[in-house]
């Protein structure tokens, strides 16, 4: 895996070449230094730095600051600050911003490194809960149309009719929602896939396992057997008598 491209934003000429030299040193792909929050912000438009390391007072119109709270409306860019204020003052007005780590000068490389690194961690950690969170709203929004819902795979959100659904199955932290050509695994709990599920389609049969009534293709308790996929599902017994309830039994 590569090191990440680290964008260093600081108008002190000496300061920055210290501070790119000693990333290149760990590793970390430090392409170009720029010392205003106008050049900043064309570089982030154009080469996309996993990190951005920051002077707070920084000279022209924007302070690093101000960089960062664009950053934050437009961007999903860790920012990291560096500067030898640590007054209330600077810290208060830096804390709206929301950056990912504080650095006091002068450090020490082992700190920046440390710092670096817990930071991109935070953000990928964040990242993930956002794409989670939005797939919970994109599958409570999509529930209304009463057909589909959305799931992530690959950092994509796929929509997923419930007529192609044969069965869900659980798996620790997650689900695993089985169709008739995919399979997708998303972290949510069968609770919640028993909320989304229109009722009058799906019936759980296990604490493991929700089935789609019409992929039934025969039962013999304590399982039955999925058609298509010709896949065994064993039968709770806590659940056994709501699936007979359900059944047309002649």
């Amino acid at each position: 895996m590569s090191k990440p491209k680290i964008l260093i934003v600081e108008d002190e000429s000496i300061v920055a070449k210290d501070i790119q030299n000693s990333l290149k040193k760990m590793g970390y792909i430090v392409p170009v230094v720029v010392s205003s929050g106008e050049k900043a912000l064309n570089e982030i438009e154009e080469s996309r730095p996993d990190l951005i390391l920051m002077d707070i007072m920084l000279k022209g119109d924007m302070t690093g600051i101000d960089v960062a709270n664009v950053i934050k409306e437009k961007f999903s860019i860790p920012v990291v600050f560096l500067t030898a204020y640590a007054d209330d003052n600077t810290l208060n007005k830096a804390k709206i911003s929301e950056p990912y780590g504080y650095i006091i000068k002068p450090f020490k490389e082992k700190e920046l490194q440390t710092t670096i690194e817990m930071a991109i961690y935070k953000h990928e950690r964040d990242s993930m809960v956002k794409r989670e969170r939005d797939l919970y709203h994109s599958i409570i929004e999509n529930k209304e149309s009463k057909d589909s819902i959305f799931v992530r795979a690959d950092y994509r959100l796929n929509k997923v009719n419930f007529a192609d659904i044969f069965f869900v199955e659980a798996l620790k932290d997650y689900v695993v929602i089985n169709t008739s050509d995919n399979i997708y695994t998303t972290h949510t709990t069968m609770k919640e896939m028993i909320r989304i599920l229109p009722p009058k389609d799906f019936v759980r049969v296990h604490r493991s396992f929700i089935v789609r009534m019409d992929k039934i293709f025969s039962i013999k308790y304590p399982d039955l057997v999925i058609e298509g996929k010709m896949k065994v599902v064993p039968i709770g017994g806590l659940y056994r008598k709501e699936l007979y309830g359900r059944l047309n039994l002649i």
